[in-house]
């Protein structure tokens, strides 16, 4: 699973889908409150709607005799009400008040829930379905025979009107139970090791159609049945019943395909909106996962997929650390093969004078901490300058300018990055100082190694002159030496900042070497 407190901050004012469900880092006190609401008050107008539809039906749409009678007088006023008071009350306290005392685990905001809860969580949509539809059942194992004593031709006006507006009210409370809950749908997905898939889109989709539109038409094919079969329908009551339930599928069908179109769509926007985010760069970002069908699979996997970039990105950021980042680019953007190739590059040398001493004085984790600081600014000033830090050995680094990433004036980046590491050296408060070596020239810049552990390194003259260049500036004053031949070859507003100085034949090396200096301030 990907580790949902990765991103809470960055999921925005609704990550469940909806502001209406409340921001990320809402209270658990304030949640709870929410959630009650959320249940209740929807759950309530949609079963005081069904009753008002239900009255329509029988009192002034369904083919019958007329419910508006002396004889049904208590009925109408007083059982049919009692009754209504009585399912809604117990509808309250069966329906949502069990529902948050099953779900009283999600008060804590760091609580796992355990495997029982977790089904009991799932299953909460599905029992208060369950529960209305035994109340709505109830009103017809009540209600019908008390009419059906007082005129047989009564009772199946009292199935159908009830019935249809209990299928009504009971899919729309399932839509309305599953948006509610998506926040502790969304921890109990979290907390799952596997995914177990519900309906799916397909499965809710087919239900809404069978609920909010084949009912309707199914109820008017019963009332034409009716009336082939003998019933008496007249003409207008049988147009009252084609307009009244025709009415009824518009309006009910378009509310339920609405609230399932709602559902559908929340998940896919808010990934959506996410991939935005990860277009622009940013790879903190996730999707909470609160959907149960193959949506919820379309957010985890977007997670999943955002993990492994995230991986992917840290594995470059260190690949660069390690090798550089100019490297690392060049064996990304093609096949790495043992190797190199010739081109110009300029090389400088850096080394710590009197290390040998500071190690017998200091100890190793010092030592560490302040050769930190000192690589520090050397990596600092060679990037400024374009260049590559190519090889830290002990307290010696190697960097090359031009190549991988080719400069215009690699010497004269070199030169000039030579220059402000000194004078940071200089201001600083470190208590070793350091000498400065650049040379330039041809060299072969590749991977060296075997097939299987190889390096990028840089091979030639230049090297080895700038390293003797280093050596030897350890007894300057001015720490930093360069061959004239490197300053000839940088840009004029570099080169003028050098003095040309003696021409000497460095340690190791046949051909003679005319130094060049900083110029003095």
């Amino acid at each position: 699973m990907v580790d949902s407190e990765v991103t809470p901050a960055a999921l925005g004012a609704a990550p469940w889908g909806s502001r209406l469900l409340g921001p990320a880092d809402e209270g658990a006190i304030s949640r709870r409150v929410r959630v009650q609401l959320l249940l209740t008050i929807p759950l309530l107008f949609a079963n005081l709607t069904g009753i008002a539809v239900a009255a329509l039906l029988i009192g002034l749409v369904l083919p019958g005799p007329s419910v508006f009678t002396r004889e049904l007088v208590l009925l109408n006023f007083v059982a049919v009400p009692v009754y209504i008071g009585i399912a809604l009350a117990a509808g309250w306290a069966w329906g949502t008040v069990w529902a948050l005392r099953t779900l009283r685990w999600a008060i804590d905001p760091d609580r796992i829930p355990t495997e029982a809860e977790q089904v009991a969580s799932a299953r909460v949509p599905r029992r208060l379905v369950v529960q209305q539809a035994l109340l709505w059942f109830g009103g017809v194992v009540v209600l019908t025979p008390l009419y059906g004593l007082v005129d047989p031709a009564f009772i199946p006006k009292i199935v159908l009107g009830v019935g249809f507006s209990a299928i009504v009210v009971c899919a729309n409370s399932y839509l309305i139970a599953e948006f509610a809950l998506r926040l502790v749908t969304a921890r109990v997905l979290d907390a799952r090791r596997r995914r177990r898939r519900g309906l799916g889109v397909f499965g809710r989709s087919l239900v809404v159609w069978l609920l909010g539109s084949a009912t309707p038409v199914a109820l008017l094919m019963i009332i034409a049945v009716l009336a082939l079969s003998g019933v008496d329908v007249s003409t207008d009551r049988l147009a009252v019943c084609v307009l009244s339930l025709g009415g009824a599928t518009l309006i009910f069908g378009l509310l339920l395909m609405a609230q399932t179109l709602a559902a559908t769509v929340a998940p896919i926007r808010g990934v959506r909106n996410a991939m935005r985010r990860v277009e622009d760069g940013d790879l903190e970002v996730a999707v909470t996962v609160y959907d149960g069908t193959e949506l919820g699979e379309l957010q985890s996997g977007f997670n999943h997929m955002v993990a492994g970039l995230r991986e992917r990105e840290r594995i470059r950021d260190l690949f660069g650390r390690h090798v550089g980042h100019d490297v690392a680019a060049a064996a990304l953007a093609r096949r790495p093969e043992l190797g190199g190739e010739e081109t110009h590059a300029a090389a400088l040398f850096i080394d710590v004078i009197g290390s040998t001493t500071l190690a017998a004085t200091r100890p190793a984790n010092e030592i560490v901490t302040i050769l930190n600081e000192f690589f520090g600014i050397v990596v600092d000033e060679v990037e400024a300058y374009g260049g590559l830090v190519n090889k830290f050995e002990g307290d010696a680094a190697l960097a090359i300018f031009g190549t991988p990433a080719p400069l215009l004036d690699a010497t004269g980046c070199a030169l000039a990055a030579a220059r402000a590491i000194r004078s940071r050296l200089r201001d600083s408060t470190m208590e070793f100082d350091a000498a400065i070596g650049v040379a330039a020239g041809r060299v072969v810049a590749g991977n060296v190694g075997a097939h299987r552990r190889y390096e990028f390194t840089v091979i030639g003259d230049p090297v080895n002159e700038a390293a003797r260049l280093c050596e030897l500036a350890k007894h300057e004053d001015g720490r930093v030496l360069a061959s004239a031949s490197a300053v000839a070859d940088a840009d004029p507003d570099e080169s003028k900042r050098w003095d040309l100085g003696e021409t000497v034949t460095l340690r190791g090396r046949v051909l003679q070497t005319r130094l060049a200096r900083p110029a003095r301030a």
